[in-house]
């Protein structure tokens, strides 16, 4: 019998207001900008031709809008596991600033008071991909960028301080999948790929 290996098509939110003044929005419920809006429209081309199996979306507005304005909202149903890390008292908050009262400060590393620990944040990650590990075919995530990126971590088996070494750029489209030859072998098919804007 053949299947079809799992293919996670992992999607950041558009931009924000807070993409742009650099601020950790964790549970802060912020819709998209108008150029957040146009980046999300720009991946209904990248993404309308796939046949995906399910469609799962952060809680988070910001995320809604991206998959609603990116054409799968129909598809689409909420996991709460995909929100965003929770920043407890450094939210809203640069990281600037926090290295100001905590010098040397490594949200990957050190996580943040009265929020999630990293260890916290890997569970987490870990939960998800075990869930969604018994799946096949194609599964759109519609997420955050620094959960995001411990998904990209922990999915080829980094510890999760290897997170910060996976950045992600506003409404990008990265895959997560098997190598074919090796399928029990999880790869990074594609990364931070960001559709062209339509300026017309």
């Amino acid at each position: 019998m053949s299947t079809t290996l799992l293919q996670l098509y992992l999607v950041r939110h558009g931009e924000t207001a807070w993409t742009l003044t650099g601020q950790h929005t964790g549970l802060t419920d912020l819709g998209l900008t108008a150029h957040g809006e146009a980046q999300a429209r720009a991946l209904a081309a990248r993404l309308r031709n796939i046949a995906f199996s399910d469609v799962l979306v952060s809680p988070a507005l910001r995320a809604r809008q991206t998959c609603a304005l990116a054409g799968l909202e129909a598809l689409s149903r909420i996991e709460p596991d995909l929100v965003e890390w929770n920043y407890g008292d450094d939210e809203g908050l640069r990281s600037a600033d926090i290295r100001k009262a905590r010098p040397g400060w490594n949200v990957w590393r050190d996580g943040c008071p009265n929020g999630e620990t990293p260890d916290e944040l890997a569970i987490r990650a870990d939960r998800l991909i075990g869930r969604l590990s018994k799946r096949e075919g194609n599964v759109a995530l519609f997420s955050h960028g620094q959960f995001g990126a411990a998904l990209a971590a922990r999915w080829i088996g980094l510890p999760l301080i290897a997170g910060a070494h996976f950045a992600l750029h506003p409404a990008s489209v990265s895959i997560l999948g098997h190598e074919p030859a090796h399928p029990h072998r999880r790869v990074i098919e594609l990364w931070n790929e960001m559709p062209a804007l339509d300026v017309r």
